[in-house]
């Protein structure tokens, strides 16, 4: 865990410019008008014994949180958004990427839009699917939470 290098990230996908196409990226995932970032990932640890995954999620919570309590005074408090309500949404309208992806994976965000940038940008961590690995992300994305 380090959280000056996930700021550094962070501040470093809002100014990146976003690719034509839907590729591979170093740091997880980058489409037209997003980048899906993995800060930390559990590498197939967390899936297997529940009290390890439950650990790694807490573990992740708390990273996430530290992140959110040094990019609040930046970009504003916010109150945790529900993504379970978007994930819901799904099933009756279309949500836009990164946004209908983000809550097939994660429960909760932190959600600012980046001030000066023309971004948003989302932190989770993804443990819906108990056989996948637990991984904190950062989302960026120039489209606004639906």
């Amino acid at each position: 865990m380090n959280i000056a290098r996930h700021l550094a990230l962070v501040d470093e996908l809002c100014f990146r410019p976003f690719p034509a196409e839907h590729r591979p990226s170093d740091e997880g995932t980058a489409a037209p008008g997003y980048f899906t970032a993995v800060l930390e990932s559990s590498h197939g640890l967390g899936g297997r014994d529940p009290r390890e995954r439950a650990a790694t999620v807490e573990q992740y919570e708390k990273v996430r949180d530290a992140l959110y309590e040094r990019l609040a005074p930046r970009w504003g408090e916010t109150a945790p958004y529900n993504l379970p309500t978007v994930l819901l949404r799904t099933e009756r309208e279309e949500i836009p990427e990164p946004w209908a992806g983000l809550s097939a994976r994660a429960r909760v965000a932190y959600l600012w839009e980046a001030e000066g940038t023309g971004r948003w940008v989302a932190l989770a961590v993804a443990d819906r699917d108990g056989t996948d690995e637990v991984r904190l992300l950062a989302v960026v994305t120039q489209e606004a939470p639906p």
